[in-house]
């Protein structure tokens, strides 16, 4: 049925909750499962407003403090699914917009199935369901589920 299943993950509740799907999904298709989380590039004009300074001269440019969140955010959902079982499972990090991420990664990847949370962390924009899922069921021909 599904041989590679895109899991757009951000660790939200709504995240977790189509995490465990992903992989209910996976186990009876026997197919791998590609956790993405997609982290928004930190603008100049944001950088100027923050009132939070990383403490060390590394963590200061915030699109690295971002990166990295995301990556142990992808890491958690991996070791997730790792934890239950899963053999085929794949962690990435991708900045930028995202729905717009989440579909061209899953095409890239040839993904036969996109699973995410109706509500993220991302703004209040969706109050039914969450305007990342809106997106990403409006710009893509593969199927979507939205738990």
């Amino acid at each position: 049925m599904f041989n590679t299943i895109l899991a757009a993950y951000d660790g939200s509740k709504g995240a977790d909750l189509a995490l465990e799907k992903a992989a209910e999904l996976a186990k009876l298709c026997d197919a791998e499962v590609r956790v993405l989380t997609v982290y928004r590039h930190h603008s100049m004009l944001e950088a100027s407003l923050s009132m939070v300074r990383g403490s060390s001269e590394a963590n200061t440019n915030m699109d690295d403090v971002m990166r990295d969140v995301a990556r142990e955010t992808a890491e958690q959902a991996k070791t997730y699914l790792t934890d239950t079982g899963m053999e085929k499972v794949s962690a990435f990090i991708q900045g930028g917009p995202s729905a717009r991420t989440i579909v061209s990664f899953a095409k890239e990847n040839g993904c036969d199935l996109i699973v995410l949370g109706s509500r993220g962390l991302g703004s209040s924009e969706g109050y039914m369901l969450g305007s990342v899922s809106h997106k990403v069921t409006s710009l893509t021909d593969i199927p979507v589920l939205v738990v």
